[in-house]
């Protein structure tokens, strides 16, 4: 409630706009991405990239991810406004007009393309582009109001960051970012369908077919499993490839079956019966985001340990 009051308080101030602006963005989003991105740069490199390609790459890329997240804010803003968790943001409070917010989006959007052109090269520009094209487009505007498994293929989007890193330092793509990509790829359902086992009646409100509103928790449960499977797979193939060293393996490996057990755990829940806050689904969504940036950030670390590179 105070929280409320406070921004209630702040609508109308320049503090106020900037902070709405800033909430279309969707800047925790931003931050996952971003995770992803630095570490394989240094895998790119083979040790330490050039300092300035990182920092403009990732300015570049949040420029992006901001961009295809204002871009669903306003495509979304119907659904928004019958969702507790976002019956706030901007775009349903009116801080914000629509006009503006794509006048913000199209700004971000091709500012980042050209950033990251002027600043990297050319292909991990284009890649930008796609990435903004595959969450604006493909999930937000065919996937999300279709289909229970719109996260699956509109979860691609959020796996560009790794292209996009390893080319603005190679300027080509290979199989290593390829199956990150794939790491990433498999990690988006089992992170976020605990989200949308939580946030289950607001999906149901705003008739949005997620795959918790369609199937019982064991049955999400169970795809996750399969799921967590290949993107633990896909992350064990890199290391012959790469190769990677010691450091990495462990943690790919200790990593992933922690987090296929949290799975496991959710899956025991649900056979017990359990439901809201007893299925603790939220558990399962705050180890996904744990075992992401462990495992990036052992790509990053693995170049300057690994005795075979």
């Amino acid at each position: 409630m105070d929280e409320e009051r406070a921004g209630a308080r702040g609508r109308g101030t320049l503090r106020g706009t900037l902070r709405a602006y800033v909430a279309l963005t969707k800047p925790r989003v931003i931050e996952l991405l971003l995770v992803t991105t630095a570490p394989v740069m240094f895998l790119a490199a083979r040790g330490l990239p050039d300092l300035w390609l990182v920092l403009n790459t990732l300015i570049g890329g949040a420029a992006a991810a901001a961009s295809a997240s204002v871009f669903n804010c306003i495509a979304d803003r119907d659904i928004d406004a019958k969702m507790k968790r976002t019956e706030n943001r901007p775009l349903v409070t009116g801080e914000i007009t629509p006009r503006a917010a794509t006048i913000f989006a199209f700004a971000l959007g091709f500012g980042s393309i050209f950033w990251l052109g002027g600043f990297t090269n050319w292909m991990a520009a284009g890649l930008t582009a796609v990435a903004i094209l595959l969450y604006a487009v493909l999930y937000t505007l065919v996937l999300k109001r279709r289909t229970s498994q719109n996260i699956v293929w509109g979860g691609a989007a959020g796996c560009m960051p790794v292209l996009i890193g390893w080319s603005a330092v190679t300027g080509s793509l290979s199989w290593e970012p390829l199956l990150l990509f794939l790491v990433v790829f498999f990690w988006t359902p089992p992170h976020y369908w605990p989200l949308a086992i939580k946030y289950k009646a607001d999906y149901e409100a705003a008739d949005v077919p997620m795959l918790p509103n369609k199937v019982p928790p064991r049955n999400v449960a169970a795809q996750m499993i399969w799921y967590t499977l290949a993107m633990i797979g896909s992350s064990l193939l890199l290391i012959p490839l790469a190769p990677m060293g010691p450091l990495y393996i462990a943690v790919a490996v200790l990593s992933g079956a922690w987090f296929l057990w949290e799975c496991v755990g959710l899956i025991k829940r649900a056979d017990k019966g359990l439901s809201g806050t007893r299925l603790k689904a939220m558990r399962v969504f705050h180890a996904s985001i744990t075992y992401l940036s462990v495992l990036f950030l052992a790509v990053a670390i693995d170049p300057f340990v690994n005795p075979w590179m």
